[in-house]
């Protein structure tokens, strides 16, 4: 693999903003050299800032592409790469890939069919043939309410990189929709379903919860551990439910919905993530807390793109305004996320650690691409 030097950079390291040049060699940073001079043979960065690629733990986005279109189905092959380069594109060099396990086979309307295993398995053969830009690790998301959730978790097994596992549980009139008329405008725009269509699957997800809930979640937390994978909970609303969280062994709290839950995550050792459509949209499409409520509080410490890629960075760049502190802004959508997930060889800009790398200039506010390095390859 070529060497490559960036010079005359901004160089955002882990608490501190310095000028100098980065090198990138087989893979890895090799060195980072203060001092604003341009190096022969370099790329010159004309004083633009390098920060470390951009880590995602939970996005929506390749199952847009599977299905561009209510009830239009994409092949799944195409899908993985339109969305492996789209992230590529907005600086994204990591992304734990979110998929649902747990269907419900039987409430068609609904469309909550098994993919999991096949698309994931689609995921692998394609990092395994070198079709992809950028490192991928799957996210199982698992849905209490459903029918075949432990059926589905027991396909997956070392081998298939599943970093985490997240126990998502959507019974109406709780968590994330609380506010039933939030749900009902969700579920409805989402897959088209009539008044009638929706009352059938309330009472089929209240149903399941209440047949299945607790065999399903204490399946999700015992797969947790026999992937080897970070266990997240998700729309924690109450400091009950992170209680129940953290004798999981939860690490990572995905979109708590109030202050509440998002403060006793804190004092339990939880990371705390939010979206980034949140930050940028200034609020929550659910009625629930703010991100920027939970920032202006100190108790946010990562970032999501969730259903907007693009959005990850902008985000990064509001939470370093707001706080006055570029690198604890950047470190929300890199070293925070890879901490939580394990991940110990990226998500900071030092020699030794894969050079995941992006360079970009701010222009009227807004943070524009130059260029995308993943493990040392320009991808973007």
């Amino acid at each position: 693999m070529a060497r490559t030097i960036l010079s005359n950079a901004r160089i955002v390291l882990e608490n501190e903003v310095i000028a100098g040049t980065l090198v990138m060699e087989e893979g890895r940073i090799t060195a980072i050299d203060p001092g604003a001079t341009t190096v022969a043979g370099a790329e010159d960065c004309d004083g633009d800032l390098l920060i470390p690629g951009l880590i995602e733990l939970h996005t929506d986005n390749l199952e847009r592409h599977m299905q561009p279109r209510p009830k239009v189905n994409w092949p799944h092959a195409a899908a993985i790469l339109a969305h492996d380069a789209e992230l590529a594109s907005v600086g994204i060099t990591t992304v734990f890939d979110a998929m649902r396990v747990g269907s419900v086979i039987t409430d068609r309307k609904a469309r909550y069919g098994k993919y999991a295993r096949a698309l994931a398995g689609e995921l692998l053969e394609a990092r395994a043939r070198d079709m992809l830009k950028i490192s991928h690790f799957l996210h199982l998301r698992a849905e209490t309410c459903s029918e075949t959730l432990l059926e589905e978790l027991a396909e997956f097994g070392a081998e298939d990189r599943v970093g985490i596992v997240s126990l998502m549980d959507h019974t109406p009139g709780q968590r994330q929709f609380r506010d039933m008329g939030k749900f009902k405008e969700y579920v409805c725009g989402k897959h088209g379903l009539s008044d009638e269509d929706f009352a059938v699957h309330v009472d089929t997800l209240t149903r399941l919860r209440a047949e299945l809930g607790e065999a399903h979640e204490a399946g999700a937390v015992a797969a947790a551990r026999r992937l080897g994978a970070v266990l997240a909970s998700h729309d924690d609303t109450t400091a009950g439910h992170v209680e129940v969280s953290r004798g999981y062994g939860v690490r990572l709290a995905e979109f708590p919905t109030t202050v509440e839950a998002a403060r006793a995550c804190n004092e339990a050792g939880i990371a705390v993530m939010m979206g980034a459509p949140n930050l940028i949209r200034g609020g929550s499409h659910s009625g629930n807390v703010a991100a920027e409520e939970l920032a202006r509080l100190d108790l946010l410490d990562i970032v999501s793109s969730d259903y907007v890629p693009a959005a990850l960075m902008g985000a990064a760049f509001l939470l370093a305004d707001l706080w006055d502190d570029l690198p604890r802004g950047i470190a929300t959508v890199s070293a925070a996320p890879a901490a939580a997930s394990g991940l110990g060889d990226r998500g900071r800009l030092a020699p030794g650690l894969l050079a995941d790398v992006v360079r970009l200039r701010r222009i009227e506010g807004q943070p524009c691409l130059r260029g995308v390095w993943s493990h040392g390859r320009r991808v973007a």
